[in-house]
């Protein structure tokens, strides 16, 4: 089943995204690692700023989570990641399909460059990956994120934005 989360739920997204962002681990850039990969400050942050993280619950744990941001003209994915044991199981689809249709607008996703299997993933569910210029734009206005973040990401767009 998919909610929208709950204040009561910050602790168990704040896991799930750190064991989740596990898969990055010797794939993103080493300066751009740190553990944790969010701290629970971060997470507020994102919060604060606007992501609204909806969560799949099964049988009472919530097994996966995925934020969307509303940036007024487009709309952005943020924050996608299934419990590490939970993977290949379609939940990562489900929440993506059901962010999708909450929004009429064009939506954006971000990700590392080097993340193959996650810019697959979104390839598979219809988003194409922009120019390197466009990215770079994109980058720059919806996200408030480091330039060396931005060397080292794609962006991938449902429509043309």
């Amino acid at each position: 089943m998919i909610v929208k989360s709950e204040q009561a739920d910050f602790k168990e997204i704040y896991v799930i995204i750190n064991d989740g962002a596990s898969a990055y681990r010797g794939i993103i850039p080493a300066d751009r690692w740190h553990e944790p990969y969010m701290t629970a400050a971060e997470l507020k942050e994102q919060i604060d700023d606007g992501v609204q993280f909806w969560i799949y619950r099964e049988n009472d744990e919530i097994l996966g989570v995925m934020g969307i941001q509303d940036k007024t003209t487009v709309t952005l994915i943020r924050h996608a990641y299934v419990r590490t044991k939970e993977r290949k199981k379609g939940i990562g689809g489900k929440l993506l399909q059901h962010l999708c249709a909450l929004t009429a607008n064009p939506i954006l996703i971000g990700t590392w460059a080097d993340a193959i299997w996650a810019i697959e993933f979104y390839r598979k569910h219809g988003f194409r990956l922009v120019s390197e210029e466009e990215k770079n734009k994109l980058l720059q206005t919806y996200w408030s994120i480091p330039v060396r973040q931005i060397e080292t990401s794609v962006v991938l767009a449902s429509t043309t934005v």
